[in-house]
């Protein structure tokens, strides 16, 4: 008999960390683990079992399909925006085509168990795209539906992935005659910034402001890569991995959408900039703006718009601004660094 079992991809990320340490600790069914680096020795007692691979292995990926009957998908894992631009086509690769892999791992397990299979995918607010920036200041609050125009490969992927996230759960297969009414149950988040203080940023154009953090608790210099009046929506880890859960536990008849924006606070880097110096007064942060990362940044909201979340699943966020860093960054980030971690 096949094990009942919950998949997580990219499971050494920032998301995979926290959400693996909650569903391990839960104990109600296994936790596969996958990922192309070895996993942190922090996360080995949560999982049943880590498999190191790649998702555009689709030998691997069978394995799976035989050994367990997976009720859940989380699909971390991802080449994030400022690598992606660097590699783009090898971005595509892993963005897309691993994407498709495992909604067609999802289809076959779905239509195994006679159910559907969720399909928790996180998206970005890189795949929105403004044309300048008085529209970015103009538009106040965007909803999922606006200015969808990215102009990274990394926010073209994420959409194009919600567009075959969309595919999968609803037409698959449509003109088919053997059809199947059983189907992939899509469920997509576009987080904002995310910030942590368990992992150490790795490539995405909002790091700006956890590197700062990050940085200053080290005692290192840091030139931040944006302008200081930038302004983007950010969260921390908690609250994304809470937004998971919340919408996988959703029952699918309140969803009204695929796709839902979550958000916390949207500061300027400015404001960033004067929290971590205030908390850590010593710290040589200064901003040598990058024109290309600047120009990326600036076509990204200031603020989205949460409110069909908070309205279908509950979505609402606990930690705003100042607890963000009172209770969770600035405490964990001191303990981190203290103990030359």
């Amino acid at each position: 008999m096949r094990k009942e079992a919950v998949l997580i991809t990219g499971a050494n990320g920032e998301i995979g960390h926290g959400l693996i340490n909650y569903l391990g600790g839960q104990g109600n069914f296994g936790v596969i683990a996958l990922d192309v680096q070895p996993l942190d020795d922090s996360l080995k007692p949560f999982v049943e079992k880590f498999i190191q691979g790649d998702i555009l292995d689709g030998m691997l990926l069978g394995r799976l399909v035989a050994e367990y009957e997976i009720r859940t998908i989380y699909h971390l894992a991802s080449i994030l925006s400022t690598k992606a631009e660097y590699n783009p086509e090898t971005a595509h690769r892993v963005n897309v085509e691993g994407t498709l892999n495992l909604l067609r791992l999802a289809v076959e397990q779905s239509q195994w168990q006679g159910r559907a299979v969720k399909f928790l995918y996180p998206s970005s607010i890189a795949a929105y795209g403004l044309p300048d920036l008085a529209t970015k200041n103009s538009a106040g609050k965007i909803k999922e539906h606006n200015w969808l125009e990215p102009i990274t490969m990394y926010g073209c992927n994420k959409l194009y992935c919600e567009h075959l996230g969309r595919y999968y759960a609803r037409h698959y297969r449509q003109l088919a005659a053997d059809k199947s009414s059983t189907t992939v149950d899509f469920r997509c988040i576009r987080f904002p910034g995310l910030i942590s203080a368990i992992t150490v940023p790795t490539g995405g154009t909002s790091d700006y402001g956890p590197e700062m953090l990050h940085h200053a608790a080290q005692g290192l210099p840091y030139d931040c890569f944006v302008r200081p009046d930038t302004r983007l929506p950010f969260m921390v880890m908690p609250d994304a991995i809470k937004s998971l859960l919340l919408l996988e536990a959703a029952p699918s008849e309140n969803l009204k959408h695929l796709t839902y924006n979550v958000t916390s606070f949207s500061p300027t880097a400015m404001e960033f900039h004067d929290i971590v110096q205030k908390a850590f007064p010593g710290a040589a942060i200064h901003f040598k703006p990058h024109a290309a990362r600047q120009g990326i940044v600036d076509s990204w909201p200031a603020d989205v718009d949460d409110s069909a979340a908070r309205e279908d699943w509950g979505w609402q966020p606990d930690y705003d601004q100042v607890r963000s860093f009172d209770e969770y960054l600035l405490p964990a980030i001191r303990e981190r660094y203290s103990s030359g971690n």
